[in-house]
């Protein structure tokens, strides 16, 4: 058991607050803006990798990507924000609106201490940060925006967040790759747990500008295909890699017994468990660390491997990592003893965005009874370990979701999620 787990369970057992809700949802993703479009997209099988068109991408060895084309929603941003934010925040901004309307909270109407934030990105506003090096390097210090201070930084999206709403409680950041969207949310859910009525959490980023670009090229795991039918098929044998791509997710987090008893729209579901750990080799791609995160969330959720309906798998699409999940996944449920969902060959890899948005998956398949299926995969070719949902969203009750992630250099989380 985790030194989290055991805080987890001391502080709900100490404050009587007890399982902790999700209230509300807010998506900015390639497929789709918007928690209900990106879930029809996903059902529907309507991919937002594409070939780079933000800037002109053809000297890079990475010729596609996940990208979020420019939506009317981002013109109801106030016109003083859009000069101090780089755009990945301002869509969490958006996000972050989207979510608390969908919880029907109004932060006005709330104690602003009672109010906290964990919107994590990986990188910050890197788009913002490369413009302005441009500025100081092509006219000198005085050109720098005062605003680079903050925009670039990884805290933004918490920041902004917090002094749009008025959120002065506690407020987070955890940096793990792929793996901070579930960290952010079990930092949430800590501090739910600890008696802070309402936190905003999950994650953010992109990568989609030269700069970020330059970054992801020296990645190993990229995928260099040119064409998206085939540039990232998780758990094929003929992987070639994964595709970046930007956006994310912001989730409400509250009580299960306070939103029921403020009368909360809806309840997606529970955040039932967490568990993190690490590879202690680079040469491990994964597996040992997520089967031993899966385990911890499951022992903290109270729950066993037979009790989990659908896995929303890590799915980097690198043959050495795949085989190792794909291990993992058979050490844990037996081989093909659980459907497994890769929502995120239809987006790409969005670092911190990215196993927050495969919660807002998960969630919505507890709620609607349908698992989505992954794009352009092969039956034929897949790991015979894996029963992946291909083809068609695969009907199923699910009252117990496993969403895995693993970050670069080690990170490796998953969270258990419930039918409240």
């Amino acid at each position: 058991m985790t030194l989290d787990t055991v805080r987890a369970r001391t502080a709900a057992a100490t404050t009587g607050v007890g399982e902790v809700a999700v209230t509300g949802l807010g998506v900015a993703a390639p497929n789709g803006v918007g928690a209900e479009q990106y879930w029809r997209a996903t059902l529907d099988g309507v991919s937002g990798i594409r070939p780079v068109s933000t800037f002109a991408a053809d000297g890079y060895p990475v010729r596609l990507a996940g990208e979020i084309p420019e939506c009317d929603a981002e013109k109801d941003v106030a016109r003083r924000l859009v000069p101090q934010t780089d755009r990945m925040t301002r869509l969490a901004l958006l996000a972050s609106d989207e979510a608390l309307g969908d919880a029907g909270l109004d932060p006005a109407a709330l104690d602003e201490y009672a109010m906290g934030v964990a919107v994590s990105s990986t990188t910050g506003g890197l788009e913002f940060g490369q413009r302005e090096l441009q500025a100081l390097w092509r006219d000198g210090w005085e050109s720098v925006s005062a605003y680079m201070s903050f925009a670039w930084y990884y805290a933004v999206n918490t920041g902004q967040i917090s002094i749009r709403h008025g959120m002065r409680g506690p407020g987070g950041v955890t940096v793990s790759e792929q793996a901070s969207g579930l960290d952010s949310l079990a930092y949430a859910r800590r501090r739910i747990c600890k008696g802070t009525a309402v936190m905003t959490a999950g994650g953010l980023d992109s990568l989609q500008c030269p700069y970020g670009m330059a970054i992801q090229s020296t990645a190993a795991g990229n995928s260099r295909a040119a064409d998206p039918e085939v540039a990232y098929r998780p758990f094929d044998a003929e992987a070639t890699g994964w595709v970046p791509g930007e956006g994310g997710a912001v989730l409400m987090l509250e009580s299960l017994a306070g939103a029921r008893e403020r009368g909360a729209p809806r309840i997606y579901g529970v955040l039932a468990g967490y568990g993190a750990a690490f590879d202690p080799e680079p040469a491990d791609s994964g597996g040992s660390g997520l089967r031993r995160a899966a385990s911890t969330a499951l022992a903290d959720a109270g729950l066993e491997p037979g009790d989990v309906d659908v896995v929303f798998a890590d799915g980097a699409g690198v043959p050495a990592a795949d085989r190792a999940e794909a291990e993992a996944l058979a050490v844990l449920f037996g081989e093909r003893g659980v459907p497994v969902s890769v929502p995120k060959t239809m987006t790409g890899r969005l670092l911190s965005g990215g196993a927050a948005l495969d919660v807002v998956a998960a969630l919505l398949s507890i709620r609607d009874g349908l698992v989505p299926a992954a794009a352009h995969a092969r039956p034929e070719a897949l790991d015979s370990r894996v029963d992946l949902v291909t083809g068609r969203p695969r009907a199923l009750r699910v009252d117990t979701a496993l969403v895995l992630a693993h970050g670069h250099g080690g990170f490796a989380s998953a969270m258990v999620l419930t039918r409240p």
